[in-house]
């Protein structure tokens, strides 16, 4: 009888950026890069499915998820029967990017991942739809009301979430991106898993709801904050107990931050 633990059926939405407190904390992008590879590959190896809300900028997150995807399906799933991840385009990210873009993207992906462009109202979008509009320049108004559509879209199809890093300025939408899915995980009660050991908005919201991670104190205020703080470590609802959570909040130790990561997912399971 085979007894391997598995977490099939369950989509785990990765939300990571990189975080302006990398340096201070003596961390470099790459150890943002290394925590995203690794839970990536043990949320597929547990047949998980894995989303992601980005861009497909050279070098970003979404290019190394995608790579690491379809190295692990030539192995894992030779006749490609499997989506292992989604990556969703809100509107005001595809409407700046040309039709040829997009379609090059999506053959690059086939069979492996899927590549979903969303409406204004995070509908997905037919490709007959889509070609209709122009490559154009997306309005301030237009980036926070697709970006917040999309995260709360994304929060409501996934089982979970994993929030790390976050630049807490410079940021499009009605506040940083971590910070907004973060708050919507917390108001639809799903378990939220928080690595605040990078720094970044993670580390923020970490001592916001609570916690004490292991980083400079919080600088200026950024949108958002307020409303986190109605929140405390018991919101998380991840399957981990406060010290587990409070573990999860300061390390910087992805090997310790995975292994919690699934603890909490399969106990929940």
């Amino acid at each position: 009888m085979n007894n391997r633990k598995t977490l099939i059926g369950n989509i785990v939405t990765i939300s990571i950026s990189e975080s302006s407190d990398m340096a201070i904390l003596g961390l470099a992008r790459e150890h943002i890069d290394d925590a995203m590879v690794e839970v990536t590959l043990h949320l597929l190896a547990m047949d998980a499915q894995v989303i992601y809300g980005g861009d497909l900028r050279s070098g970003g997150f979404t290019e190394i998820l995608f790579e690491l995807v379809s190295r692990y399906s030539r192995e894992a799933d030779p006749g490609g029967q499997r989506i292992y991840a989604r990556n969703f385009l809100a509107w005001p990210v595809h409407i700046n990017m040309s039709m040829e873009q997009l379609k090059q993207a999506s053959q690059d992906l086939e069979n492996i991942a899927e590549l979903v462009c969303l409406t204004a109202d995070a509908k997905a979008m037919k490709a007959s739809e889509r070609v209709r509009h122009s490559k154009r320049s997306a309005t301030e108004d237009e980036w926070a009301i697709g970006l917040t559509a999309m995260r709360n879209m994304m929060t409501q199809i996934s089982n979970a979430r994993v929030v790390l890093g976050g630049r807490v300025e410079h940021f499009k939408g009605k506040m940083p991106g971590i910070a907004e899915e973060a708050l919507s995980s917390f108001k639809a009660k799903k378990p939220l898993f928080l690595l605040g050991g990078f720094g970044g908005c993670a580390g923020d919201i970490s001592a916001i709801i609570g916690f004490n991670p292991r980083q400079k104190p919080i600088g200026n205020k950024w949108p958002g904050q307020d409303e986190l703080s109605a929140f405390s470590g018991s919101d998380l609802n991840n399957g981990l107990n406060f010290k587990e959570n409070e573990i999860l909040t300061k390390t910087v130790h992805i090997d310790q931050a995975v292994a919690l990561i699934l603890r909490g997912l399969l106990r929940m399971a």
